[in-house]
């Protein structure tokens, strides 16, 4: 009887097909779910540019070009017309107040005080004429007066000593009533007399005052006219620098227009440009600073201009402190206009990186100094040498702030020393 053979369930072809199999799955799995599949890119260390990862006082700020103008400058300006008859100083001397700068010319201004003066003289003679003819008319009336009074007192006795005798039978009535009557004239002239005096004082008063206002009004006028004269001579109104003088002798200098400007020494002044973009964000008050002769100087905007020309508008800054012994007018200066109070943060230098990232990744290198990896982070506000940093790095963390032309599309870089 044939025995029945039992069949191996274990063959080696069937062993060697699931290790086969497992292997080939494995491998997959390795390759889907643990392998690096990552783009990557050797660089060389000499190529690139390092940097760390910092935290400390940040502060935005950008550079503006500032020229240094004196603090007060005066615009000398004819105030009256006139041709320039000499020229006693150049441009470019220093001058003290009072300084005769040149002398103007203008004979019909000399007329004019001529005229102006002598109706002066004639008013004031007039005047004065009219003011004794009011005082001798009142000595008069009151001379008048006194002698009514003496006239007055005699008709009075006549006239009651005849009063009297008529009641006495011994005059006749008649010659009593002409008494009366002389007496009584008398009085009535003297009231008369009395109201005359004192409508005399009161013209008088008003005329003295009305003359006075005339004549004050005609030597008003005649000092403005010697002020005229006296305009003719420019003289500096202050101690400083004449920086220009632009006119010639035989010149015709018309009233208003500029004869010289001077500067005062005693102060400067910056005046920059800045760009646009950050008009709403520049206001006085703003501080500046800048290195000069190896010291550092700050200033602080005095006057905002928002005029937009060229696509900017200037501020004024004038110096918080001392002024650099060495600083002269029109010289240009490199200003940090601080735009924010310092604050602390965590920054990264400048780089080209930046042109091609706009501050949303950055390659961080490892501890080992082997790989870079890219990271996404976020960029806030920046200076000429920093950029803020507000997520994605911590300090002491290494990065690549060269440029980034050609990894764009990598995710990491293999780093050869």
């Amino acid at each position: 009887m044939d025995r029945k053979i039992k069949k191996k369930k274990w063959t080696a072809k069937r062993i060697f097909t699931i290790v086969g199999v497992t292997a080939i799955v494995a491998m997959i799995l390795y390759v889907f779910v643990f392998a690096d599949n990552s783009s990557k890119l050797n660089v060389e260390l000499d190529k690139i540019n390092v940097a760390s990862v910092t935290e400390g006082a940040f502060q935005e700020f950008i550079p503006v070009e500032g020229q240094v103008l004196p603090k007060v400058t005066i615009r000398l300006d004819a105030i009256v017309a006139g041709n320039v008859e000499e020229r006693f100083l150049e441009g470019g001397v220093e001058v003290q107040e009072g300084d005769t700068i040149l002398k103007l010319e203008n004979n019909d201004l000399q007329m004019r005080y001529i005229q102006e003066q002598t109706q002066t003289n004639r008013l004031r003679n007039e005047i004065e004429n009219t003011n004794l003819s009011l005082q001798q008319r009142l000595f008069q009336s009151k001379s008048q007066i006194i002698n009514l009074d003496y006239d007055i007192d005699a008709a009075k006795d006549l006239y009651e000593r005849n009063k009297q005798l008529w009641a006495d039978k011994v005059i006749s009535e008649q010659e009593y009533l002409n008494s009366k009557r002389a007496y009584d004239r008398l009085i009535d002239r003297r009231i008369n007399e009395k109201e005359q005096v004192r409508f005399d004082s009161i013209t008088a008063v008003t005329t003295v005052e009305q003359n006075k206002q005339r004549l004050e009004t005609s030597q008003v006028s005649l000092e403005i006219v010697q002020g005229n004269l006296d305009n003719l001579w420019v003289t500096a109104p202050i101690t400083g620098l004449l920086s220009t003088v632009s006119v010639e002798v035989g010149q015709r200098i018309n009233q208003g227009q500029t004869i010289a400007q001077i500067d005062d020494l005693n102060g400067f002044k910056i005046v920059a440009p800045v760009d646009q973009h950050y008009l709403p964000r520049v206001y006085e008050g703003l501080r500046g600073t800048f290195d000069f002769a190896g010291e550092n100087y700050s200033l602080t905007i005095r006057k905002k201009f928002p005029e937009i020309n060229n696509g900017t508008f200037n501020v004024e800054m004038v110096f918080d402190d001392a002024v650099p012994e060495q600083i002269r007018r029109g010289q240009t200066i490199s200003i940090r206009l601080q735009l924010s109070e310092e604050r602390q943060a965590v920054m990264i230098p400048r780089g080209s990186f930046f042109q091609t990232t706009g501050g949303n990744w950055i390659f961080v290198v490892n501890e080992s100094g082997t790989e870079a990896t890219k990271r996404n982070i976020r960029v806030g506000q920046q200076n000429t040498r920093q950029y803020e940093v507000l997520e994605g790095l911590q300090p002491g963390e290494r990065v690549i702030t060269s440029s980034y032309d050609g990894y764009e599309d990598k995710d990491k870089l293999v780093i050869k020393q």
